[in-house]
């Protein structure tokens, strides 16, 4: 059975893809509940293919991207007019691009979101204004149900901190060798023993600097995938209210 499959998969006559109702009906044939396949489908349409970090990058900078998913009542164009209001209203971010059934923003960049940004007004921080991307991808499982995928991405503020955490660390290098060439050079007595301490005291120094700025974005991806995790809370439990304009809520507020 196994080789017959394998031939029939390197037929030319063989199908590239199925339907969705094909596919439904084989799971039927072999005893899958429909609920499963079309939960696997939906699963599989929002599928990110993430590279794994890997090397010294990979272990001290952490990941690049941060992600969540889940299935949630609704319909895609509801989940996705109240993920949109959230983003827009709690996150500080604005809409960078809709294209059907996915929904893309980034930070704003006006003066009021970057200065409620950068001093946590409202009490809390806004981790996902920190990525370069939120995204959110969501896909019907049946009638009343949809699979949310959210992602922010962080790797431009790694390469950053991978740059600056380089140049930090090779400038720490470079001064301690330059301060023990100098102490080599000198005819005091004891020089080279107290330029070899200042030397490995600077290096120390220049390493500490780096491996704080690797743990920060570390952090700044934990804090990121722990925002996303809480944004599928609060739509899971409902506590995310309908979507309304920015003009709707200042005349809401003013009354």
């Amino acid at each position: 059975m196994a080789r017959a499959a394998e031939l029939q998969a390197r037929s030319t006559d063989a199908p590239e893809h199925l339907t969705e109702s094909q596919l439904l009906e084989l799971g039927r044939e072999v005893g899958i509940p429909a609920d499963h396949l079309r939960q696997a489908i939906a699963e599989e349409r929002t599928r990110v293919v993430v590279a794994p970090e890997t090397g010294v990058v990979g272990s001290w900078f952490g990941p690049t991207m941060a992600g969540a998913s889940r299935v949630v009542k609704g319909t895609p164009s509801d989940v996705l007019g109240q993920l949109d209001a959230w983003m827009q209203r709690e996150e500080l971010l604005r809409v960078r691009r809709r294209i059907g059934e996915r929904l893309t923003w980034e930070a704003r960049r006006d003066f009021m979101g970057s200065m409620q940004a950068s001093f946590n007004l409202g009490g809390r921080p806004y981790a996902l204004t920190q990525a370069a991307e939120v995204g959110a991808t969501v896909v019907a499982v049946d009638a009343g149900r949809v699979l949310v995928r959210l992602e922010a991405d962080f790797s431009p503020s790694q390469r950053r901190n991978v740059t600056w955490a380089g140049v930090t660390a090779g400038l720490g290098v470079t001064s301690g060798a330059g301060v023990v060439a100098l102490a080599s050079v000198s005819a005091e007595p004891g020089a080279l023993l107290i330029g070899a301490a200042v030397g490995s005291i600077w290096t120390a120094m220049a390493g500490v600097v780096a491996t704080a700025i690797a743990r920060a974005q570390r952090r700044k991806v934990s804090r990121g995938q722990l925002a996303l995790e809480q944004v599928l809370d609060r739509l899971e439990h409902g506590e995310i209210r309908s979507p309304k304009s920015p003009l709707m809520d200042f005349l809401s507020s003013v009354r």
